[in-house]
C-alpha cells in the first residue's frame, strides 16, 4: 500500500534527509587515499548520533553497519571494513538516518578517491544526471514507469548498463515502503504519481553490462563483468504539484569544491 504524506509529515521527512545530507558532507572529508571504509562508517555513525538520531541501516534486515560503502565494481550494499581506499577508486556511500519523529532519511553519492579516469568521471556524471532526469518525471499525473523510463533512456543512450535487480522505493516511517521505483521501464506504466507520495529515486548504473552478481552472504552486489558502477540517490516528495527534493548534495559540494561531480 502506498502511504501519501501530509505537509507536516513531508517536513519531518525533510528533517531526516537533511541529517543524512550533513552526514554525507562529514563523510566527504574522509574519502581520501589511505583511509579505510570502516573509518567512513565510524564518522557517519558518530555524526548521526550527535544529531539525536539513529543510523537507519544498522541492524535493518541484519545489516551490520551505518553506511553501505561500495567500492568500484560493487554496486550497492558493500560492508565497511578494512579495505584501504586507493587513488583512482570510486566509492558509493549510501546513508540512512531516523529522527526522533520516526521518519527516515535516505540518500547516496558516489565519490572519487583522488584522481580517476575520464571514462569513470563520465559514468559518475551520467548516473547523477539520470537521477535528475528521473526527478523531472516525478510529477502528479505521471506514473512510476515515467521515472523509470527517464533514467533508463538517459543512461542506455550513453552506452551504460542499468541494473534490474535493485530499485528505488517509497520512504517514510519505514525505510522501504511502496511503491518500488525501478530504473528501467515503460512510460505510462506503474502506480499513478500523486501529491503526498514520497520516494527514493536511486539510479544504479554500470559502465559495462547491466548484469550483476550477488556475492556470498547475500549483501554485496557487484557487476558481473567487474567494471565500475555508480549510485546516486535523492529522497523526493511529490508536493504542491512538483517534485520536492528532500535530501541534498550541497554539504558534499561545500567539502569537495571543484571535485564535486
Amino acid at each position: 500500500m502506498i502511504y501519501l504524506k501530509t505537509d507536516e509529515e513531508i517536513e519531518l521527512l525533510r528533517e531526516a534527509n537533511l541529517v543524512v545530507a550533513r552526514t554525507l558532507g562529514e563523510v566527504a572529508k574522509w574519502v581520501l587515499p589511505g583511509e579505510t571504509t570502516r573509518k567512513l562508517d565510524e564518522v557517519a555513525e558518530e555524526y548521526i548520533r550527535s544529531q539525536g538520531c539513529v543510523p537507519g541501516f544498522k541492524g535493518l534486515y541484519g545489516f551490520p553497519a551505518t553506511l553501505c560503502v561500495s567500492v568500484n565494481e560493487t554496486v550497492v550494499h558493500g560492508f565497511p571494513g578494512s579495505y584501504v581506499l586507493r587513488e583512482g577508486d570510486i566509492v558509493s556511500v549510501d546513508c540512512g538516518a531516523v529522527t526522533k519523529s520516526g521518519f527516515n532519511g535516505d540518500s547516496a553519492y558516489t565519490f572519487m578517491v583522488g584522481e580517476v579516469s575520464e571514462e569513470v568521471k563520465r559514468l559518475l556524471r551520467t548516473t547523477k544526471e539520470s537521477l535528475y532526469e528521473g526527478i523531472k518525471a516525478a510529477v502528479p499525473g505521471n506514473r512510476i514507469g515515467d521515472i523509470s523510463n527517464a533514467v533508463q533512456t538517459y543512461c542506455e543512450k550513453r552506452g551504460y548498463g542499468v541494473v534490474r535487480e535493485l530499485t528505488g522505493h517509497g520512504v517514510g516511517k519505514k525505510l522501504h515502503e511502496d511503491p518500488e521505483v525501478p530504473n528501467y521501464g515503460r512510460r505510462g506504466t506503474g502506480p499513478l504519481i500523486k501529491n503526498g507520495m514520497c520516494i527514493a529515486i536511486e539510479p544504479m548504473i554500470n559502465m559495462g553490462s547491466k548484469n550483476v552478481v550477488m556475492e556470498e552472504g547475500g549483501w554485496n552486489v557487484r557487476t558481473r563483468d567487474r567494471k565500475p558502477a555508480a549510485h546516486f540517490e535523492h529522497s523526493v516528495a511529490i508536493h504542491n504539484g512538483k517534485a520536492d527534493i528532500l535530501s541534498s548534495f550541497d554539504y558534499i559540494q561545500e567539502v569537495l569544491g571543484e571535485r564535486f561531480i
